[in-house]
């Protein structure tokens, strides 16, 4: 039988169908009796109306992370990379909880932490699944994250025993995850890191967090990776309009951009990673690393809110994400543009409404917290009701 047979058959097939439906439902709804709105459709044909995006308050953007993504017992959990845990997802939720003053969930995030992700040397272990730590590499950022949140925490909540953990984390950090360059003191992506040239992340440098560390501790180590910070930072943005999402630096102080750590990436760019750089840098109380942030705001004007961009600022990708209109809204801050960065703001909380995630709504929240509220110890170039 030849295909143009079949297809005709098929047709007629198909007519008596809806011929026979017809009959047996004068009002033409061929699923009989099923109510307006439910699987047949709303009786007008016209499709539900979509949900009213919302622009969030800085506490509405935190306590929408910490209700969807972090469970009764304290675990941060992915559920949109497979459910699994990482020591940056504990650090985001407990800077979180100190900004909202929720004790109860800062105690149950740091208490998993350190219960599931503790190394012997201090350390938090990277990544946690299906009942276990399946790497027990450390990430710097998450080190940095959490030593800031527990001495945050110490005098938010009067618990000397946060302010004590916190100080011995950043100990670990500083003991295991720096290292002295021609360029000045360097973070590490991590202890495993340590070989020269070193393996470089630069959205993990934090002169907020490293200023509040170096004051409670008293530490001139913590100074001295400030100013290493920030010469790193200002070489790579000499070199490119943008910072990589990885990069190395040699002994000598020489820093290059890189595809990424240990192989990962498919080429150079500013990414998920590198557009917490400009939020990082806003934050700071410091003149000169907000002037870098501040520096990025031409190229990332062009780039706009999409996902990824090479270093000059042109789009790789398609999509759009939460942290880079963060991170937009971070350089337009620096550069003394509150109302806008107000807008770019809101352009984040709408994106992760229309695409939740996890990294997402962290960053929401977090983004929000470190630009318009000094209540994590920086000094918000935007300055917003919470």
């Amino acid at each position: 039988m030849s295909k143009r047979l079949i297809t005709a058959l098929l047709s007629v097939g198909v007519l008596a169908v809806l011929l026979a439906a017809l009959l047996a439902d004068p009002d033409g709804d061929p699923a009989g009796d099923a109510p307006p709105g439910t699987a047949a459709g709303p009786s007008t044909g016209s499709a539900p109306p979509a949900p009213e995006l919302r622009t969030y308050t800085a506490d509405e953007a935190g306590r929408a992370f910490l209700d969807g993504y972090v469970d009764d017992d304290g675990r941060v959990v992915r559920t949109d990379q497979g459910g699994d845990t990482v020591s940056e997802g504990q650090a985001y939720a407990m800077l979180v909880a100190v900004a909202l003053g929720d004790a109860a969930t800062f105690e149950s995030a740091w208490t998993w932490a350190r219960d599931n992700l503790q190394r012997p040397d201090g350390l938090l272990s990277w990544r946690w699944a299906e009942g276990g730590v399946v790497d027990a590499s450390a990430a710097a950022d998450a080190d940095l994250d959490a030593a800031r949140a527990l001495v945050l925490a110490g005098e938010r909540f009067g618990e000397p025993r946060y302010t004590t953990a916190g100080l011995d984390l950043g100990r670990a950090v500083l003991d295991l995850e720096t290292v002295q360059t021609g360029a000045g003191r360097i973070l590490l992506a991590g202890q495993w890191a340590t070989s020269e040239p070193y393996a470089y992340n630069p959205s993990y440098a934090s002169p907020g967090a490293t200023a509040l560390l170096g004051a409670a501790s008293g530490d001139p180590r913590w100074a001295e990776l400030t100013a290493g910070s920030r010469a790193v930072t200002g070489s790579l943005l000499e070199q490119a309009p943008l910072p990589p999402d990885w990069a190395q630096v040699r002994a000598d102080g020489t820093v290059e951009a890189m595809p990424g750590a240990m192989g990962r990436g498919v080429d150079v760019r500013y990414g998920y990673d590198a557009a917490r750089t400009p939020i990082r840098f806003a934050e700071s109380c410091d003149p000169a690393d907000r002037a870098l942030a501040a520096d990025m705001l031409v190229p990332l004007d062009r780039g706009g809110d999409v996902a990824e961009l090479d270093l000059g600022g042109s789009p790789v990708t398609q999509g759009e994400s939460v942290v880079a209109a963060a991170g937009q809204a971070a350089a337009v801050a620096a550069a003394g543009d509150t109302a806008r960065a107000a807008e770019e703001l809101v352009d984040a909380d709408h994106l992760v409404q229309t695409d939740p995630s996890y990294y997402g709504a962290a960053w929401a929240a977090l983004g929000r917290f470190l630009l318009t509220d000094d209540v994590l110890g920086g000094c918000p170039p935007a300055p917003l009701a919470r």
